[in-house]
């Protein structure tokens, strides 16, 4: 079956640039699988996908014109059902065969297969396969169907389209061009009212020729350069502009970088097809105002990449990706200096205004400021953190701690009234950091402000001292107790309140801080302080009349509580976190079981537990005491449904030679273990465990636990308890078992 290489290319307006790399990939993976799916691809076809602000598009070789023909057996019916007396076909089966797309001619060449109870007719046929033409069609329907459309348009088919007048369809931009060549041959098919053709379009000012006539499928890429002034490739538009960047910071000189953010590069490379990258400035006197703010202001609004010197300090200047390439790029430039200047010009007059207020004398407004309709307002938000918050620098650094923290927290929301938060909300925290330092406050202070916020994403830095940290941790707990309290808990993949996120934060700060704290306690004590400050709840009436305002309708206030149960479902759920962070760096669901199934109160030892399973896993005695342990807890299990077993054990009732020997065992080994734990060896201490294996064993095979002498029974359960309490201090060692 002759081959060749497919090229598919939808001409569209211009696609919008956060989701074109993403709708360029799915497009060109749709079309590969549905043309696998039905056998028109070879195993080794290599996939190229294209995206550019006006088109997506994907190169396949090793296509087939028509797939490869396939052998069929049908299974059709009992030969007793298919074949009367005289051996000729029932209605029953010229009706199975009719479906099939045979007759009564095709009942000599059925096969008969005994399946040991009777005979059943199958039919033999060889199915088709599928031409390109009708391969592509269906592909390159479902293709479009299965697109991850951040937001469809309906609009109207051109007049000369498939479906002219009134006719309308959906998609995520207007489409004005359907490309569909395989090899050099257009392949008929359809979609979205176009008819497929070789032609395409290339840059709108500065292509050389328009349309482009591809002369064929492996021809596109550079025909659309070569004539079209586009670079079709994303991650080649890509590569350019990082290349462009780079030689033109370099060329500035005084050893400039531009900012990196992959974000806003892959942005940009979505809103250009043909990339030159120029270098502009604009006026020092915006140096004095923060850079935070600058580089945001050019970056989210401007889509311009700022320069920085050596020492990461913003300059003035900035480099900006233009679509086109003119031999006088004075005009670009100026525009865009002149464009960026208003934008500078608003910062520093919100700089300059917010100045004129201190902080703390905004933090009563905060009182105005809504949080959440069930959690009241962020001005008694910032009273719940600072009790936290007190209750956290006590524990971590006594008095002066806790007076540090506590300003921190009163402050740290200040700058949400600020008129540069108001524009630029990412900002919030670092203004406060400014404007704190502004207003004379230490460091720690100024710096905690901004911390509060931290870790904001996976991977990103923790608070830098310890007041940050108080803060940081208060802040994140408090949004867990509010929310778990009032029912607002994360739902499968749906966590608008980024709980997840915060549980995290939390699991973080313990470890990587190395926090001497309890997390019961430390959920114990918020949730002592949320059912304190937590005023009452506000719901607006039910009876609320048809166009009269809810505010001024009657009210319903209930009590706000954090429950014990509640309180142990936030537990579980930032131990969940904790495991799914652990298994993360590489250790096994079988340690993390194992560490996390006795509910680690200090979570900074998390790590150096898990060292020791890992250690004492690789032991050869772990297998049989893990299993053995496991045994251990399932006779306690039984024997406690009828009341408690005490770890004690008297040594004259032990009367088999296995259970002295184990007793004598324990008293020997176990406070070896017991003090190399408490010194916090606890690798150290699980080896010495492994030394009980011999008279584990022994035991189990000597000894029957469930004796019918009550005091005998009692006993042997007392010695298994005080052995699984021994052995079960780092972790749970059964959870190791196979």
């Amino acid at each position: 079956m002759s081959s060749a290489s497919l090229l598919v290319e939808l001409f569209v307006e211009e696609l919008p640039p956060k989701a074109l790399k993403k709708l360029g990939e799915a497009f060109a993976l749709a079309l590969r699988d549905q043309l696998a799916t039905q056998g028109l691809v070879d195993a080794g076809a290599q996939l190229t996908a294209y995206a550019s602000p006006r088109r997506l598009a994907a190169h396949l070789t090793h296509v087939a014109a028509r797939a490869a023909d396939k052998a069929a057996s049908h299974k059709l019916m009992p030969v007793s059902v298919g074949l009367d007396a005289a051996g000729q076909p029932t209605p029953a089966l010229l009706k199975k065969l009719a479906a099939l797309g045979a007759d009564a001619a095709a009942v000599p060449t059925l096969r008969r297969v005994s399946d040991g109870k009777t005979e059943v007719l199958f039919l033999d046929s060889t199915l088709r396969g599928a031409t390109l033409a009708d391969g592509l069609q269906k592909a390159l329907s479902e293709a479009i169907a299965q697109l991850p459309i951040p937001k469809v348009m309906c609009y109207q088919l051109e007049s000369g389209c498939e479906l002219p007048g009134w006719s309308s369809v959906s998609f995520v931009r207007p489409a004005h061009g359907l490309v569909a060549l395989h090899g050099e041959q257009v392949v008929p098919v359809r979609a979205l009212g176009l008819a497929a053709g070789r032609q395409t379009h290339g840059h709108r000012f500065e292509a050389v020729a328009d349309p482009v006539v591809l002369r064929d499928a492996d021809s596109y890429a550079r025909q659309l350069q070569d004539e079209g002034a586009v670079i079709a490739g994303f991650e080649a538009r890509r590569a350019e502009i990082a290349r462009q960047l780079a030689q033109a910071a370099l060329e500035a000189g005084g050893g400039l970088r531009p900012i990196e953010d992959q974000a806003l590069l892959d942005e940009v490379t979505a809103l250009v097809e043909r990339p030159k990258v120029l270098v502009c400035q604009f006026d020092e006197q915006f140096l004095d105002v923060p850079q935070e703010c600058l580089i945001l202001t050019m970056k989210a609004n401007q889509k311009y990449f700022p320069l920085l010197d050596g020492a990461g300090r913003l300059t003035n200047r900035f480099l900006v990706v233009s679509n086109i390439s003119p031999r006088d790029a004075s005009a670009v430039i100026g525009g865009n200096e002149r464009v960026v200047r208003p934008r500078l010009a608003d910062a520093k007059f919100f700089f300059d205004q917010d100045r004129k207020k201190t902080l703390e004398s905004r933090v009563p407004g905060l009182d105005k400021v809504v949080y959440h309709n069930k959690l009241g307002t962020q001005g008694q938000r910032v009273e719940r953190v600072r009790a936290i918050a007190r209750a956290i620098g006590q524990q971590l650094g006594g008095n002066a701690l806790a007076q540090s923290a506590d300003r921190a927290a009163m402050l740290a929301k200040a700058d949400l009234l600020t008129d540069m938060v108001g524009e630029f909300p990412e900002l919030q925290g670092v203004m406060g950091r400014y404007y704190a330092r502004h207003d004379g406050a230490p460091d720690d202070i100024a710096l905690a402000i901004e911390d509060h916020y931290k870790p904001r994403f996976a991977g990103d830095e923790l608070p830098r001292n310890q007041v940050g940290v108080c803060v940081a941790l208060a802040d994140k707990l408090e949004t867990l107790a509010g929310m778990f309290g009032i029912g607002n808990l994360p739902t499968g993949d749906k966590d608008p309140f980024a709980l997840r996120r915060h549980a995290l934060g939390v699991v973080r700060m313990l470890i990587e801080k190395d926090l001497p704290l309890n997390l019961d306690e430390l959920v114990e004590q918020v949730r002592r302080d949320m059912n304190q400050l937590v005023k009452g709840v506000i719901v607006a009436s039910t009876s609320t009349p048809r166009g009269v305002d809810s505010h001024a309708s009657s009210r319903v206030t209930e009590k706000f509580e954090l429950s014990t149960a509640t309180a142990e479902t936030l537990l579980a759920f930032i131990h969940e976190r904790l495991a799914g962070s652990l298994r993360e760096q590489g250790y096994s669901a079988q340690e993390v079981d194992a560490v996390i199934a006795l509910r680690p109160q200090r979570l900074s030892l998390a790590p150096r537990q898990l060292e020791a399973v890992r250690a004492f896993a690789s032991l050869p005695e772990a297998p049989a005491l893990a299993a053995a342990n496991k045994r251990i807890g399932n006779i306690l299990k039984k024997a406690e449904a009828e009341g408690p077993v005490e770890p004690s054990v008297n040594p004259l009732l032990l009367r088999e030679p296995a259970e002295q020997a184990l007793y004598a065992a324990l008293q020997q080994i176990v406070p070896q273990a017991d003090a190399r734990f408490d010194a916090g060896d606890y690798a150290a201490s699980l080896q010495t465990l492994a030394a009980l294996r011999a008279p584990v064993d022994a035991f189990f095979d000597g000894v029957m636990v469930n004796a019918e002498q009550t005091d005998l029974r009692l006993n042997r359960q007392g010695l298994l308890k005080k052995l699984h309490q021994a052995m079960n201090r780092v972790a749970d060692l059964s959870r190791l078992a196979q």
